[in-house]
């Protein structure tokens, strides 16, 4: 390339998916000095890209494709074109018991009737991955608020966090706010954090993508840093989409206090999340939930401002969350008349969500039995236990009330009264402080 003379009209273009993995001396001015990043395209883009593949093919009038491409996050033209196959093969599989095989051509009557529905994209979309997020475990959660009992507060709090900001994106730009970009969710094991996240990521239909704190963390220098930074590149490449970090204290501890940690992965993993959290572009909406059940050893850098500033306390559930839970678990099962929800709902104090989910299954082992009936339940009560002590729980009260005081020093604040027309200059401090910067003025 060296030896290329300017005049010579040859120009050399290369392609890859792993630019990192290029020797920094082929990147150099001279030689491949323009980088041209051809990404994942957007829902216009792949709105074009569909119709091109479908210019050809016979669509039926149920067929939006808007709809489409705004439900292929991550899609590629390869990922686009390869549904679009899917979908006309699951038309072409619809018709197979009256095409003759034997024959040389298709009867012309069969070949007018054949047209690709909004079903065949339905079954396509449900059997086709992105490519580029079939290493990553990406799913568009299928749970509602229906399915998350109580905790009413919580989740008016997360629709104003996270699914305002992506259904009224005007009103944010009219008073110039930017929206927050994640929350952490702290309380006791069981209560329901995961579920929630699912839910919220549903209602925004957002991807979700879930990870668990020690899956980063691996015995090689500089590979648990690099599963940072490819978590945040899928979570772009399918935005929108809910970041959720579980069991976060494993890799978000307070830095310089990792007892026999090997060269600091710990800490060098945490300084690779923060880097990427600030690095996160608020068009890109993606937003990041974490979850922990110690709070109190997660680093303050995380919990600043721009980060996860949000902190919400997710406590066990009371009397009416847990007959609500109960509800919202045994919604679609046969349940006996004899089953008293509220009488259950009044004896599972201190139980958790997950405690509850655990009875069912053990009530219904008796294939022979038609429905759940006050028996099986009050045998399942016998063996159940609770899962978070008294004195957790007075913990995680401790540290909310802590928290709640820490943040709170301003609630007191009011504006003072204003001054009535021609009052003095002394009574209001900001005049009087523009006076005095006049005079101090040097060049006035």
């Amino acid at each position: 390339m060296d030896g290329l003379k300017s005049r010579s009209h040859v120009i050399v273009m290369g392609a890859t998916n792993r630019p990192n993995s290029i020797d920094p001396a082929l990147r150099r001015f001279g030689r491949f000095d323009r980088e041209i990043d051809i990404g994942v395209p957007d829902e216009v883009g792949r709105l074009e890209v569909l119709r091109i593949h479908t210019k050809n093919m016979k669509l039926a009038e149920d067929v939006e494709l808007e709809h489409v491409s705004r439900d292929t996050h991550g899609y590629v033209g390869a990922d686009l074109a390869a549904l679009c196959t899917e979908a006309a093969l699951q038309c072409i599989r619809e018709k197979m018991d009256v095409i003759d095989l034997e024959d040389d051509t298709i009867d012309a009557e069969i070949l007018n009737s054949m047209a690709v529905t909004n079903d065949h994209f339905k079954i396509a979309l449900g059997t086709s991955n992105p490519s580029a997020l079939r290493e990553t475990v990406v799913e568009v959660p299928n749970v509602s608020w229906e399915d998350v009992g109580g905790l009413e507060g919580v989740k008016r709090e997360l629709q104003e966090t996270v699914q305002y900001p992506v259904e009224y994106p005007e009103k944010f730009e009219k008073f110039g706010m930017s929206p927050s970009k994640g929350v952490l969710f702290y309380g006791p094991p069981g209560c329901g954090k995961t579920l929630l996240a699912k839910a919220i990521a549903n209602e925004c239909q957002a991807n979700f993508i879930s990870i668990k704190g020690p899956e980063l963390l691996t015995m090689w220098f500089g590979e648990s840093e690099a599963n940072v930074r490819e978590i945040f590149d899928k979570a772009r490449q399918s935005a929108p989409c809910v970041l959720f970090f579980d069991e976060l204290n494993s890799i978000a501890t307070q830095r310089g206090n990792s007892v026999g940690d090997a060269g600091g992965a710990a800490d060098r993993v945490l300084n690779q999340l923060l880097t990427e959290m600030d690095g996160m572009n608020a068009k890109k909406t993606v937003f990041i939930i974490g979850a922990t059940n110690r709070p109190d050893i997660i680093d303050p850098a995380l919990l600043r401002p721009g980060r996860l500033d949000q902190l919400i306390y997710i406590p066990l559930p009371d009397v009416e969350s847990r007959l609500q839970i109960f509800r919202a678990c045994l919604r679609k099962s046969p349940v006996a008349k004899d089953v008293d929800l509220n009488a259950l709902a009044k004896y599972t104090e201190g139980f958790s969500g997950e405690r509850r989910l655990k009875e069912n299954p053990e009530a219904m082992e008796e294939d022979e039995v038609n429905e759940i009936k006050a028996a099986h339940f009050e045998e399942s009560m016998r063996y159940a236990r609770r899962s978070v002590s008294d004195a957790d729980i007075r913990k995680y009260q401790a540290f909310a009330q802590t928290l709640q005081q820490s943040r709170g020093f301003g609630s007191e604040f009011r504006f003072p009264d204003q001054p009535a027309v021609g009052a003095t200059a002394a009574a209001n401090p900001f005049a009087a402080a523009a006076t005095a910067a006049e005079e101090d003025d040097l060049y006035s």
